[in-house]
């Protein structure tokens, strides 16, 4: 980064960084530095003595110096090296959201942050972008839902119940009393926990289905105490729950190693096979995810459990097949 370029505030927290090196910097230094003349940088001095920073001017070699008292030990905020990476990561794990206030918002907090960043670090994470990279899934499109990302959020924080209308893929849509209790992200995606007024009951709502999204602004509820979102997950697998059903499942040897090295939910179970193959034990709902799940491996797996599952994926393989007859 050019130092000439940098604005006011990020000029001032590197010329308070650079005068506080042993010995002090000469002030020609920041004025060539930074592109300033002896009466800006008068002011920036003037400012640092009201704030308490112990200033010294000394001579040295001909030349004007400018340091701070040794003893003087900073406050506020400075990023260390895996502070910023941790910054980089966050931000680029949400590009599913470019577009909407919550990518402009983040963006304007790395920026507020940037000159607590000292140059030693930036000159390591110059070319972050290149190093490190979060790959995307698909992701929705959010970016005509800034009116309606808004209201959930604002909804969420002052614990306003909402009234919605929300539509199912290939169903009518439907009114709902909402009291939102969580926002979630799952495969690039954002859904709703909320609870359902009429039926008394927490569901999950994809976000970019709601038609309709209205907060109440002069009503609250109270967040319950007892409530987890991790709850509503637990015997899920992915963001879909329901009741849990003994799901068994055998994997060829072919695809046993992927199966193997992933931890695919918490109450999961191995057994290798005589022939290399894996047999998996889940406890979980049997959802969407799931079926989308077995179906991927084709004919590298055979369900066995439930028979409800089974009879489920024998008829969508049967399907897929007749499509090609």
């Amino acid at each position: 980064m050019d130092e000439k370029q940098l604005n006011k505030a990020q000029k001032f927290v590197r010329i308070l960084e650079l005068i506080q090196r042993p010995g002090g910097v000469a002030a020609q230094e920041l004025i060539d530095r930074f592109e300033v003349d002896s009466r800006t940088l008068r002011r920036y001095f003037s400012d640092l003595k009201e704030m308490g920073v112990p200033l010294k001017e000394e001579s040295g070699s001909g030349e004007r110096l400018l340091a701070v008292d040794p003893t003087y030990a900073r406050t506020g905020v400075h990023l260390t090296l895996a502070e910023v990476l941790s910054l980089h990561f966050g931000r680029t794990l949400f590009t599913f959201l470019d577009g909407t206030s919550f990518a402009s918002e983040m963006d304007g907090a790395i920026e507020r942050l940037t000159p607590a960043i000292s140059r030693f670090t930036q000159d390591i994470t110059r070319d972050l972008d290149r190093k490190f990279m979060a790959v995307g899934e698909h992701a929705k499109d959010y970016t005509g839902e800034g009116d309606l990302l808004d209201e959930i959020v604002s909804s969420l924080l002052y614990n306003n119940p909402a009234d919605a209308e929300y539509r199912r893929i290939r169903s009518v849509s439907k009114f709902y009393r909402l009291e939102p209790l969580t926002l979630a992200t799952y495969r690039q995606g954002l859904y709703l926990f909320a609870r359902d007024l009429g039926e008394q009951k927490v569901k999950c709502f994809a976000v970019e289905r709601f038609v309709r999204y209205s907060r109440l602004r002069r009503e609250r509820f109270d967040y319950p105490d007892y409530y987890d979102p991790h709850d509503e997950t637990a015997s899920a697998f992915g963001i879909t729950g329901g009741p849990p059903e003994d799901v068994t499942a055998v994997f060829t040897p072919t695809v046993a190693p992927y199966v193997r090295e992933r931890q695919w939910h918490r109450t999961q179970r191995l057994e290798v096979q005589e022939d290399g193959g894996i047999r998996l034990w889940l406890k979980v709902s049997v959802s969407p995810e799931l079926k989308e799940w077995l179906l991927g491996f084709g004919p590298e797996a055979k369900v066995e459990s439930p028979p409800s599952l089974v009879e489920w994926v024998r008829d969508a393989h049967r399907a897929a097949l007749d499509r090609y007859k």
